[in-house]
């Protein structure tokens, strides 16, 4: 049977025994309002959830762990304060914050988890990535992409000056930008080939991602049975989550705070 997913409420109210997914909040001291609801919502509803799972792009940006930012360090405090009231909150490393590591689990008591991962949730197999592998059409992202995240890459950009990285990062950023604004639309989105075989080599049920901010519940056939991919929103104008209780999947959304 496929997930039930109701159109968005005005606010969100989880049950004792719902598991939580949020993704592209993209965190910046520039977006006051979204920080703003995102620790509101984990002072509140989050802590009478069973779990939490952030599936990448938590920040806009993250040079390393060893980044001084005040700004990080606050929706870190709240993190760590949220696994200590028993709620276990679950990570993995997006589009912008590829470079979460050892570090940022300890400042936040997060548990990294790698991209992709099979995970059993209410006795469904699910399978949770953030969605940009699944973009196979953008060649040239997929290229940049096994790039930064080869150990080594990583290891000599995480050598450079906090200052430097800060730098290359506003780089990136204004060259992403470019490159989306070049692209064709389609090009953007998960290519339907990939999802099949994720789903094939996975034996997932569901398919949970974020990256494209194209929210919305898509069926799938694989090999004779069905499977549902379910697509989480960003948190640009309002907050979004995603609330799994006894086999329903939830698409929640509600407004940024004036």
């Amino acid at each position: 049977m496929l997930p039930e997913c109701e159109p968005p409420t005005a606010a969100i109210e989880c049950s004792a025994v719902a598991i939580l997914f949020a993704s592209d909040l993209h965190l910046d001291a520039s977006t006051p309002e979204s920080t703003s609801a995102f620790l509101a919502w984990l002072g509140g509803d989050v802590r009478r959830a069973e779990s939490l799972y952030l599936l990448g792009d938590i920040f806009e940006t993250w040079i390393g762990d060893d980044d001084p930012d005040p700004h990080h360090e606050l929706v870190c405090e709240a993190l760590r304060a949220t696994v200590a009231a028993g709620v276990p909150v679950f990570a993995l490393p997006g589009r912008r914050d590829f470079l979460l590591g050892a570090g940022f689990e300890a400042r936040s008591r997060c548990r990294l988890l790698p991209d992709p991962v099979v995970v059993e949730l209410q006795g469904r197999v699910v399978l949770l990535t953030h969605g940009d592998a699944l973009c196979t059409d953008d060649l040239p992202y997929q290229e940049l992409r096994t790039a930064v995240r080869d150990p080594q890459w990583q290891r000599r950009m995480l050598e450079l000056p906090v200052a430097q990285r800060q730098w290359l990062a506003g780089a990136a950023r204004a060259g992403s930008r470019a490159h989306t604004a070049t692209q064709r639309p389609a090009i953007m989105d998960v290519n339907p080939a990939a999802v099949e075989a994720v789903l094939k080599a996975s034996g997932a049920a569901w398919l949970i991602h974020g990256h494209t901010h194209r929210p919305g519940r898509h069926a799938v056939r694989v090999d004779g049975r069905e499977a549902c991919r379910l697509v989480l929103d960003a948190w640009y104008e309002r907050a979004n989550a995603l609330e799994v209780e006894a086999a329903v999947a939830t698409a929640r959304s509600w407004p940024f705070a004036p």
